[in-house]
């Protein structure tokens, strides 16, 4: 049977443009989907916006718009967006759809039926801009603001529906012990024991009455779904939970073999690793594989947020860099579930180095010296003329291929792309220690060609390993090399395969950049 590969990011709230770390929430997921593509998983990724609440209202009603409207022209921005990124989502799910609408519902009244849910009321601090009621530990004493956002809390009171979180609560606790892996980082389980469930988990209002714009309560229309049930539940209506199509549903989330994966920032890490994990309990579906909260993009104001206005539009960078730079420099430079910070100078800095500087000069030198000396083929290894340094690159090689492959399923994108720099380094090294160029000119025709094998095919290795993230340049490599597909390397290295392939319209696929007039065109720009 063919292995399958669920992903998800959460469903962004469109209330204003999403930036650079939408950005990376979602380009972190396209890259494991099309790994695991690459790996022969069947893969179902998917993407979309939370369109309901207050917030959308309001902002709606700031524009002169319908809330609908509003979200409708918000959501093509959107799409607009992973276009430009590359980003290959099967489904969009959109919570104003009328599928997820009546699935909810659904949900809703199957809790209510089977006495998880009781009308009640509620007071207590509520963030405008998480959406999100206040827990104690969350409340900054001195001004009265949400720590996680800093954004102003409101005192609200109301009739609402709880959930019974609970009655599930020690049902939790014995699925985390069960399984270690099950959120990641591995410190989130003892942030959310400690900070959440040991103080006292209470049970969670799951419903408003102070605004319209929502999936209203069969049972009580005066009650609208509130966003942590109606959002959340998106993982399954994307599938077609409770829907007349439910065929991706039984194949992605009843298939006990399948792989199902959640990428979320940290900020959201309580409502996805607890009340969600409990909400499938009550359902008595089965839990995902593995809940990926992630770090911040930080820079000098903090946290990039919608709230402080220290945003970067990743559009500005995709049109003046190419959208495979941005995907680089964030699969790279942010290490999965620590913060890590953006400025416009690491991300030049990051281009020039790695792109430019490492796997630009290795194929532009490569290609030019295959043209130069073997008439534009690249030439057949001769293995029993090998030296030691050459088996060493070989195993080298080998090793890459497997140790890339056990970062990426641990999903240590960062490190796995480190370890496929490390070989493109001694590929670079390879040609100041063997200066083909000098084999050449002494008719050492064997070694020179055997050094010119190995380069190619480390370009090769490079750039298949390389291409969930590098998704256009990896493909022009293999042109550039003769080659019209890219398949993912195993253990079973063929060094000829690429013998007397072509070198096709070589070119400078990475200018390096003037860091001075970059930076003076970026901060111009972000700073207008």
């Amino acid at each position: 049977m063919t292995p399958r590969f669920y992903i998800t990011t959460p469903i962004y709230y469109p209330n204003a443009n999403l930036h650079l770390g939408h950005a990376y929430t979602t380009i972190t997921a396209d890259v494991l989907a099309r790994y695991k593509k690459m790996q022969g998983y069947e893969v179902f990724l998917v993407t979309g916006a939370d369109e309901h609440g207050q917030k959308i209202a309001k902002k709606a009603a700031e524009n002169n718009q319908s809330p609908q409207v509003f979200v409708d022209y918000m959501v093509q921005k959107f799409k607009n967006l992973w276009e430009k990124l590359d980003i290959n989502y099967q489904q969009f799910i959109r919570t104003s759809a009328q599928s997820h609408v009546e699935t909810v519902q659904k949900i809703f009244t199957l809790l209510l039926q089977q006495d998880d849910l009781y009308l009640g009321h509620y007071q207590g601090w509520y963030c405008i801009a998480c959406e999100a009621f206040s827990a104690a530990s969350q409340i900054n004493k001195i001004n009265n603001s949400c720590q996680v956002c800093q954004g102003k809390l409101i005192n609200i009171a109301e009739a609402t529906y709880f959930f019974k979180v609970g009655k599930y609560t020690k049902q939790l606790l014995n699925y985390y012990e069960k399984h270690p892996l099950f959120l990641w980082p591995l410190h989130r389980k003892t942030e959310m024991i400690n900070n959440f469930i040991k103080p006292g988990l209470n049970d969670l209002s799951i419903t408003r009455t102070s605004f319209t714009w929502g999936i209203k309560v069969l049972e009580n229309p005066q009650h609208i779904v509130y966003v942590w049930i109606d959002a959340l539940s998106n993982y399954l209506t994307a599938l077609g939970f409770l829907q007349a199509d439910d065929r991706n549903f039984k194949k992605f989330w009843l298939e006990p073999n399948c792989e199902i994966v959640h990428i979320i920032g940290k900020e959201i890490s309580r409502f996805h690793m607890i009340y969600w994990p409990i909400l499938l309990m009550a359902l008595n579906l089965r839990q995902p594989s593995a809940i990926l909260a992630h770090g911040w993009i930080i820079n000098e104001v903090g946290k990039m947020s919608k709230t402080k206005g220290n945003v970067i539009d990743p559009l500005i960078l995709i049109e003046r860099y190419q959208a495979d730079s941005l995907r680089f420099f964030l699969m790279k430079e942010m290490v999965f579930g620590n913060d890590a910070k953006y400025s416009h100078e690491l991300f030049l800095n990051c281009y020039n180095s790695f792109l430019a500087n490492d796997l630009g000069n290795l194929l532009a030198r490569t290609t030019a010296m295959i043209i130069k000396y073997c008439d534009g083929k690249i030439p057949t290894i001769t293995l029993t003329k090998i030296t030691n340094n050459e088996t060493d690159i070989i195993d080298k090689i080998k090793k890459t291929i497997s140790d890339f492959k056990m970062l990426m399923d641990q999903f240590h994108i960062n490190e796995a792309i480190n370890l496929v720099f490390e070989l493109i380094t001694v590929g670079n090294k390879l040609i100041d220690l063997t200066k083909p160029w000098t084999l050449y000119q002494t008719n050492q025709t064997i070694a020179l060609h055997n050094i010119l094998n190995l380069l190619g095919n480390i370009l090769v290795i490079a750039s298949a390993l390389l291409s969930p993230i590098l998704v256009k340049h990896s493909w022009e490599i293999h042109q550039q090399l003769g080659l019209v597909q890219i398949i993912m390397p195993t253990g079973a290295l063929d060094l000829n395969g690429i013998s007397n392939k072509v070198i096709k319209n070589p070119k400078i696929l990475f200018p390096r950049l003037n860091i001075k007039t970059e930076l003076t065109y970026l901060d111009n720009y972000f700073n207008k």
